[in-house]
């Protein structure tokens, strides 16, 4: 089984196109070597300064790391559905209260990703005027991906509604292949 298939979540194929399953495996790779950067560059920094000998610019590159991590996980959680969205609430329902708390939900999670862009590309402007000591580096370079974030939670939520509005957001999910099937008692006393 190639990688892409085990970073893909079929779960909920209805509600997603074809066609952004490259940004969501993209995001996923991202996410990974960002959590793997970040956790290298804590790890090293702790020795660093153990061994008397600290490297200051590590903490710069541990927050940029886990800020890039924070922001890029939520997009791709949010083709997922892993975040940001309410299910408890939604998957209770049938019909068109369902139909109803899913669009209410996802116009909600259109208005988190609209602050995000522009209150986030706000202070990517303003970062221009600070700057990250001891590299000198502007602390717009912490604010860059949140306005980008929220174009990417803005876009897989408007796939969301469109395929829901489509397909209907109330589909059966397929069981999970890793899971082993269930045998009762009675298959197991029928069984030779």
């Amino acid at each position: 089984m190639p990688i892409a298939d085990k970073l893909l979540v079929q779960r909920q194929r209805h509600l997603k196109w074809r066609g952004l399953d490259w940004l969501e495996l993209a995001l996923m790779i991202l996410c990974g070597v960002l959590c793997f950067g970040f956790s290298l560059s804590v790890t090293a920094d702790i020795v660093t300064r153990t061994i008397g000998h600290p490297w200051l610019w590590l903490q710069e590159v541990t927050s940029t790391l886990f800020i890039y991590a924070i922001f890029v996980g939520t997009a791709a959680a949010t083709r997922r559905n892993d975040h940001l969205y309410l299910t408890a609430i939604s998957e209770a329902m049938h019909g068109t209260p369902r139909v109803i708390v899913e669009i209410i939900i996802r116009m909600v999670v259109l208005g988190v990703a609209f602050c995000l862009i522009w209150y986030g590309y706000q202070n990517y402007l303003r970062g221009f005027g600070s700057f990250r000591l001891p590299s000198g580096t502007p602390i717009a370079s912490l604010y860059a991906i949140i306005p980008l974030s929220g174009v990417l939670i803005g876009l897989f939520t408007i796939e969301q509604l469109v395929n829901g509005l489509r397909n209907g957001f109330d589909h059966p999910e397929p069981p999970d292949e890793d899971i082993a099937p269930v045998v009762t008692e009675a298959q197991m006393r029928a069984q030779p």
